[in-house]
């Protein structure tokens, strides 16, 4: 609530509009890329929902700060993991300035840098948190082929 004015009137038409569900909610976020057409796709706060939650895909999402070193170190791997699965049509290598960005979902917690989740088709609730591996090309590549829900190089394989 940002009022120009704030009297007990303004208030009561608040808590009104909040009780009827009528208030959208204030999402911190950057601009929404012109061109998002990389191996790698720019999440903000107000492309989340279309993206990470978007049940037709499964994403793996980077949360990152521009500050970090560990997410510097990481950025030319995942850049080159988004090369590796650009041909891939249901699944979005993604990633996100946690800093400069609300994360619009309580299931994708983020209390370091850089924190990564894969986000099944139709299971966005339940993200599989990236934990214990290299963070290098090999291992996030097993981690994406143990959890995705359809990748065509498995069908070749078979």
């Amino acid at each position: 609530m940002e009022p120009e004015e704030f009297d007990s009137d303004v208030l009561r038409q608040f808590v009104l509009a909040f009780k009827k569900g009528k208030l959208k909610p204030i999402v911190k976020s950057q601009p929404v890329p012109k061109n998002n057409k990389g191996p790698v796709k720019v999440v903000v706060g107000k492309t989340f929902d279309t993206i990470v939650m978007d049940p037709k895909n499964d994403v793996l999402i980077e949360f990152y700060a521009p500050w970090c070193g560990h997410c510097k170190k990481l950025e030319p791997v995942y850049t080159e993991l988004g090369k590796k699965y650009k041909n891939e049509k249901n699944l979005v290598i993604a990633k996100m300035d946690a800093t400069a960005n609300d994360v619009t979902s309580d299931h994708y917690k983020v209390e370091g840098f850089p924190t990564i989740y894969f986000a099944p088709r139709e299971k966005k609730n339940n993200p599989i948190k990236f934990e214990g591996g290299d963070r290098d090309l090999e291992h996030l590549s097993k981690f994406i082929e143990e959890h995705a829900t359809q990748l065509s190089r498995t069908k070749q394989e078979l």
